[in-house]
């Protein structure tokens, strides 16, 4: 018989996976995660989280936790044009912060294990049956094969995610064509390289990022292996390194060499039946920005609220028809910007004049904070439940204290309506009752919204609904009950 106690599988223990099972403990549902590597991998894929990460995470208090383990830079760049000014995004956090993904990954599975989250690692899912009532796994574990019966799977399994091929998914896109490699080495002699970039008498760079112990060394590999999944030897790793700069650059110790290319891909769906799927399992791009992170924490959170209501039996499953709604068209927008910047940093001489008008805009008073606001997506809206609604619907909620001074940050994973207390009826605190386990009701004034009497705001952040002063009862219900189900709960037999 297999295992029937969890609500929901997560299959992948990185970023996104763990920040579902974060949103998923948090809502008191049976979450395990699956990570097929027994232990933390002995390397780090990128270092930095973003405004809108630490945005997100904040609704949840644990900002302050990632902020206390690395620096913060108040700029980026952007295709190697100029310094991009971060300072200019309506965020709270107007930088971008230092810190490994490792350090990311344990923080995260420190606050899921809080929630009563199981991560077994050394857990790899081999196949999967869906049925009415549920999804059947099938697990390899350090102790034999077994099977774990869930009511939903999150492929939260990287880019070549088992889930995403096993569920019949289609991934279309564009496939690599340039390949870049990376290494993390020691030098023999740490001043050969300044850090930074280094061009080679032919043209080729090499560029030097410090970390702590080693230096980071990236560059084009211009002639990739024929099998571009075989593993980046030293040999090889070396060749390319000393062609690229037209001299001999010894490596004293080698940490971890990689190969990674261009290549930009999105899922057709997030969601097909009872299975989802969350980061680079839903979506592969070129890691200019090095947005994977940070794009992986924003599918989770936007998820996580939901599965939360629906496997609570609160909200119906249409509500996770949302999830894919909102964040395929985010990933589609992550492809074309990441795309945009890898092809502008690869052209050459022939987009010369594009680089150079696109300084300008990064410098520009009137345009930098929109492009900040679009590579970090800080700027994102989802769609409003009224296309004919406030300006405002499916955007993050601007900092609006109440007069009490503190503004309820979410960390309850629940939803907020905010009340402004000289124009809202007094009927809609009443109307707001019966979902009382799910939406806080308190009163703000949120000056950036004129013209509004309530703001419903959505567990992630992102403003649901905005009542006009002459709103009604039926509008507000109907609102509440788009987001976060009926005030009667489900059944939750499965």
């Amino acid at each position: 018989m297999p295992d029937t106690h969890t609500d929901v599988l997560v299959a992948g223990a990185g970023p996104a996976g763990l920040t579902l099972a974060c949103e998923l403990g948090l809502a008191g549902v049976r979450t395990t995660v699956l990570e097929r590597d027994p232990a933390p991998p002995g390397f780090c894929r990128g270092f930095n989280l973003n405004a809108r990460s630490l945005d997100l995470l904040d609704r949840r208090g644990l900002a302050d936790r990632f902020l206390a383990e690395g620096p913060t830079l108040p700029a980026t760049t952007f295709t190697g044009t100029a310094a991009l000014d971060l300072t200019a995004m309506r965020t709270r956090h107007p930088y971008v912060l230092g810190i490994a993904q490792t350090r990311v990954e344990e923080l995260l599975a420190e606050r899921a294990r809080e929630s009563g989250v199981r991560i077994l690692r050394g857990h790899r899912l081999t196949g999967f049956r869906e049925d009415d009532e549920g999804v059947t796994a099938d697990v390899t574990t350090p102790d034999g094969p077994r099977r774990l019966r869930c009511r939903w799977l999150a492929g939260c399994d990287g880019g070549r995610s088992t889930v995403r091929k096993l569920a019949g998914i289609a991934f279309p896109g564009t496939p690599a064509r340039r390949f870049t490699l990376l290494g993390d080495v020691v030098l023999a002699d740490p001043a050969a390289l300044p850090f930074g970039p280094t061009t080679g008498p032919g043209g080729a760079s090499v560029f030097a990022v410090p970390r702590p112990g080693y230096v980071r060394l990236i560059t084009a590999e211009p002639d990739p292996p024929e099998d571009r999944d075989a593993p980046v030897t030293r040999a090889r790793f070396q060749d390319v390194l000393d062609r690229a700069l037209g001299r001999h650059v010894a490596l004293a110790e080698v940490h971890w060499l990689t190969r990674f290319g261009d290549a930009a891909r999105l899922a057709e769906r997030l969601r097909r039946g009872r299975v989802l799927l969350v980061g680079d399992a839903a979506h592969i791009h070129p890691p200019a920005g090095a947005i994977g992170v940070n794009a992986a924490i924003d599918d989770a959170m936007n998820l996580g609220w939901k599965l939360g209501l629906v496997a609570r039996g609160l909200a119906p499953e249409r509500l996770l028809e949302s999830y894919h709604t909102e964040r395929h068209a985010a990933g589609a927008r992550l492809l074309r910007d990441t795309r945009v910047q890898a092809l502008l940093a690869a052209e050459g001489e022939r987009l010369a004049p594009l680089r150079d008008l696109l300084a300008e805009l990064v410098t520009s008073e009137e345009t930098a904070g929109f492009l900040a606001e679009t590579v970090t997506g800080v700027g994102t809206r989802y769609p409003a439940h009224d296309p004919r609604g406030h300006p405002w619907e499916g955007r993050m909620l601007p900092d609006v204290p109440p007069p009490d001074g503190e503004l309820p940050t979410h960390r309850t994973g629940g939803g907020v309506l905010l009340l402004d207390d000289t124009t809202a009826p007094p009927a809609l605190r009443e109307a707001a009752a019966p979902w009382a386990d799910r939406v806080t009701v308190t009163t703000a004034r949120p000056g950036e919204l004129p013209d509004t009497c309530a703001v419903l705001v959505r567990p992630d952040g992102h403003i649901g609904w905005v009542a006009p002063p002459d709103t009604t009862t039926t509008a507000a219900r109907d609102a509440l009950a788009h987001w976060f189900g009926p005030p009667t709960a489900l059944s939750t037999t499965c």
